[in-house]
């Protein structure tokens, strides 16, 4: 039986050729794939737009090639570009609430039929209460009717919660994207990126540090297919932090964000953060230490700053 390993960009890592009951299974969920009916397929998850994982792709070849199965292995290392993904993300995104807040709506309507059924049954029952008279021709009855209502409030107080955990899925889902394009949130990305991109270079180049007792540790750097892959990945490194630096650029020009740094806010300035304001005791590369209202101190890192006030002039930026 043939069955091929396929990875790209766009759809990440899957495997053709597995249908119900050959035997795939097991070897392939103890490496960690998953089955997605979506897809109608096999997929490794978090491949999608990042490089291969060689390990697992490899691991899952042998072992089936063991188990008697015909693998091919087929890797297209080339990358989308970071606009081209978000868009991608967003789409998918969206898609993801629409489908979420539809069956939100689903659920809220259950939940209101599961009430008025709930209702009816109550209205059943004697009225005021009235107790079970033992052993009278109405008890059977009576007892059936409490039983029936007391189902169909248990319906409804579930179909209420499903209703509940439903909307909250749809809220979450509905404001995924703007969250992943929150100021503070892209600030912090670029950040990240930067770090990522710094960690890689050290690798292709290889570095060396100090430790404890003046023992240096020398990296040496890479070569070979590790090499390749490390360029692959500053590539795409370097595609993102373009991509997330002009989001940022945007977001500063049209005042959704703030651009302050070192240069621009002075120790006794009031800066707010998160609501509060703040008086600065000290600037720093890349945050400003600041002081609250309540002589309670902390470092705001200068991304992070929503409104500043100067500590002379008082003008407000």
């Amino acid at each position: 039986m043939m069955l091929t390993i396929i990875h790209a960009a766009a759809e990440g890592t899957l495997i053709e050729g597995t249908s119900r009951g050959d035997g795939t299974a097991d070897t392939l969920k103890a490496n960690g794939w998953r089955w997605s009916r979506a897809l109608g397929s096999w997929y490794i998850p978090h491949s999608r737009d990042r490089e291969p994982k060689i390990a697992i792709i490899n691991r899952t070849a042998e072992q089936l090639t063991a188990a008697g199965f015909v693998v091919e292995i087929s890797i297209d290392y080339e990358r989308r570009a970071a606009a081209v993904v978000e868009a991608d993300l967003v789409d998918r995104r969206n898609d993801r609430a629409a489908a979420l807040a539809v069956r939100a709506d689903r659920r809220h309507q259950d939940a209101t039929e599961e009430a008025e059924r709930a209702a009816r049954a109550l209205r059943r029952l004697p009225e005021g209460g009235e107790p079970i008279k033992v052993g009278h021709h109405s008890e059977a009855g009576h007892r059936r009717a409490i039983g029936k209502a007391d189902a169909a409030i248990r319906r409804s107080i579930d179909a209420d919660a499903a209703a509940r955990r439903a909307q909250v899925r749809a809220d979450v889902a509905a404001a995924a994207t703007d969250a992943r394009y929150a100021p503070i949130t892209v600030a912090n990305r670029i950040e990240k990126l930067r770090a990522d991109r710094a960690g890689i270079r050290r690798r292709l180049d290889g570095s060396s540090r100090t430790l404890p007792g003046g023992y240096v540790e020398v990296t040496a750097a890479a070569t070979g297919a590790y090499a390749e892959r490390l360029e692959r990945e500053l590539a795409a490194t370097d595609d993102q932090l373009t991509y997330w630096q002009e989001v940022r650029a945007e977001q500063v020009a049209t005042g959704a964000a703030t651009d302050h740094s070192k240069d621009t806010i002075s120790v006794g300035d009031q800066i707010k953060y998160f609501g509060a304001w703040c008086t600065v005791t000290r600037t720093n590369p890349k945050s400003a230490t600041i002081v609250d209202a309540y002589g309670h101190r902390g470092t705001v890192p200068y991304t992070h700053i929503r409104e500043h006030r100067a500590g002379q002039s008082g003008a407000i930026s």
